[in-house]
């Protein structure tokens, strides 16, 4: 479809992209300002040189290239599909309708400044990743050879008109990053029997309202985005209609209810991310009907009750996020099953139970949070070499920041095929090689063969009741950044060997039951406040005097620790309820054991 536009000749030109410039690209003006190219010039030749260049430079972006007459030996007027003035020699309009052009539009192009008429059939629009103002005009619909645009990472803002309806020929819409608002329409693209929107990403907007049901009309869907959002209301049940699905990612609204048991017939499902939402009820034990599932992120709502036998059919998970919900029971052996599993969270939930012996079994796990739970007995002493990750590491490069072994980061991947009506799936998980067992009820002594893990860079046992002395195999994890004993019962001299650990950052080894001296010429200066609430542990000095560990770090607030350490403010706040339970331990201790935590938490107090 061939569309005209008219600009003003400008004698200068300043690049600010905005929405209306775009459109000044691709739309016709009603009323054309010719007489703004009735003006002479001095230096015609200069001047038509001048955007001789610019158009060899558009030119050079394609690699086949059929304009065969832009050449600098050829006159101006000459070139096919170029239009200029007799009057003062500026090229005015370009036709490059038929060509078949393949490949990026050089910016140079938006710089000949007497240019008024674009003529071309667009079925590409990419223009991510600027600084594009203003709202989406219903115009660009008009478009009807369009099958992707892309519009991402701009600032358009304002809510979507009803009557911007794409055509079925639409493959691709990616809106995501911008500031657009108010309600998603009822149809934004044409439903289609026939091959028609593969993907459609409004994520990380301002978009409120319901999700609609119309969405589940777009029936060749296989990637839906609404993430980042204001959404409310339920998922629609009509959800399972869009049996090409792969990709689903409703996370950070504010949506409700339960997650719909037709969502089975999304059986092409591999990733579905619904954290950070107000979702109940429990997760069925039809889901195992999603065999091909990777990722399944529910996170941060309100699930309850157990994790069903059944879904010991989701052979296929690599991901899995039930942390911050109301989940309940004791692990069952279907995780088992997940025998590609890299992350899993159950933090923050109200399981219990032992911890099961095939805990640390899994091939390619990268990451165990069980934090914040009600787990008891003692840590499984298994096997503990069988993940290559935790035993060998995986070499990264760069690894994220350690406030928190939940803190990953999952880029999934969706490019359209070439001359195909199909996306390709990619994810990468970029998380850290850890295991918490935090803030739970686990006693006895820190297994040997948990130190023997040397790719580990994560360690939290904090807030249990672990007793003994640390491994003598804690110098062998060369890869560790954060090690956190803290609030438990150890007792012995501190390891000396922790000052082999080049690459630690994050030590704290506070209100637990250690004697002796602590050397300062071994380094330990590095951690302030790592080992406070000892009561009989002391700071070597040069005056020959045992200097206590103090409570706190001197001069640092109590928010300030909070932000510097590896643990989040509500485990802190569970600190009162731990104390109660160590009340009731502090009966079938021994003596000696009692009375160093009578005054640790003397101390503490």
């Amino acid at each position: 479809m061939a569309e005209s536009v008219l600009v003003p000749c400008r004698t200068s030109y300043s690049l600010k992209v905005s929405i209306f410039f775009l459109f000044f690209l691709i739309f016709p003006f009603l009323n054309p300002l010719s007489s703004a190219f009735a003006v002479s010039f001095d230096g015609v030749v200069n001047l038509e040189t001048e955007d001789m260049g610019l158009l060899l430079l558009f030119k050079l972006q394609f690699q086949e290239n059929p304009l065969s007459s832009w050449d600098v030996s050829v006159p101006l007027s000459n070139w096919t599909g170029v239009t200029r003035s007799n009057q003062t020699g500026r090229v005015t309009g370009l036709n490059l309708t038929r060509f078949n052009l393949s490949g990026q539009v050089h910016p140079c192009l938006c710089t000949l400044p007497c240019l008024y008429s674009l003529r071309e059939s667009l079925t590409l629009l990419n223009l991510a990743n600027n600084s594009i103002l203003g709202g989406i005009p219903t115009c660009i619909s008009s478009l009807g050879g369009l099958t992707q645009l892309n519009l991402s990472h701009n600032e358009l803002r304002y809510g979507i008109s009803p009557r911007l309806v794409f055509s079925e020929r639409l493959c691709l819409l990616d809106l995501s990053y911008n500031e657009l608002s108010g309600k998603i329409p009822s149809r934004i693209v044409e439903a289609s029997e026939k091959p028609g929107l593969l993907l459609l990403d409004l994520s990380h907007n301002q978009f409120s309202g319901n999700i609609p049901v119309t969405i589940t009309e777009l029936k060749s869907l296989q990637a839906l985005f609404l993430s980042y959002n204001l959404l409310v209301g339920e998922i629609p049940e009509r959800i399972g209609n869009l049996t090409y699905l792969q990709v689903i990612d409703l996370s950070h609204n504010f949506l409700t209810g339960s997650i719909p048991l037709n969502i089975v017939g999304c059986f092409q499902l591999l990733a579905l991310i619904l954290n950070n939402n107000n979702l109940s009820g429990e997760i069925q034990p039809v889901l195992d009907a999603l065999d091909s599932l990777k990722i399944f992120d529910i996170g941060n709502n309100k699930i309850s009750g157990e994790i069903p036998l059944t879904l010991a059919g989701c052979k296929s998970l690599e991901v899995v996020d039930l942390s911050s919900n109301n989940l309940s029971g004791s692990l069952n052996d279907a995780i088992t099953k997940w025998s590609n599993l890299k992350f899993l969270s159950l933090a923050r939930n109200k399981f219990s139970g032992s911890l099961p012996s095939w805990l640390f079994t899994f091939q390619a796990i990268h990451t165990l949070d069980f934090s914040g739970n009600k787990f008891s007995g003692y840590i499984p002493d298994g096997n503990f070499n069988t993940s290559p990750n935790f035993y060998n590491g995986d070499n990264r490069k760069t690894i994220p920041a350690v406030p928190s072994i939940s803190a990953r980061s999952l880029d999934i991947k969706l490019s359209l095929v070439a001359d195909e009506t199909s996306l390709s799936f990619n994810y990468n998980l970029t998380t850290i090689i850890g295991i918490d067992l935090s803030d739970n009820l686990l006693h006895g002594e820190i297994p040997e063969g948990l130190f023997g893990l040397h790719g580990l860079e994560y360690l939290n046992l904090s807030y249990n009741f672990l007793n003994g002395l640390v491994p003598g195999s804690l110098g062998k994890l060369q890869k560790l950044k954060a090690l956190d004993l803290s609030h438990n019962s150890l007792s012995g001299h501190i390891p000396e060997n922790i000052t082999v650990l080049r690459n630690l950052t994050v030590l704290n080894l506070s209100y637990n039951c250690f004697s002796g001296v602590i050397p300062t010429k071994r380094g330990y200066w590095k951690f302030p406040g790592a080992f406070a609430g000892n009561p009989d542990l002391c700071m070597e000095s040069s005056v020959n005097v045992c200097q206590r560990t103090s409570p706190v770090e001197p001069g640092k607030k109590f928010e300030e620790e909070m932000e510097e350490g590896p643990l989040s403010v509500w485990v802190f706040c569970i600190s009162a309820l731990v104390s109660f339970y160590v009340g009731v331990i502090v009966l079938f201790c021994s003596s000696r054991t009692r009375s160093c935590i009578l005054q640790t938490k003397s101390l503490a107090g």
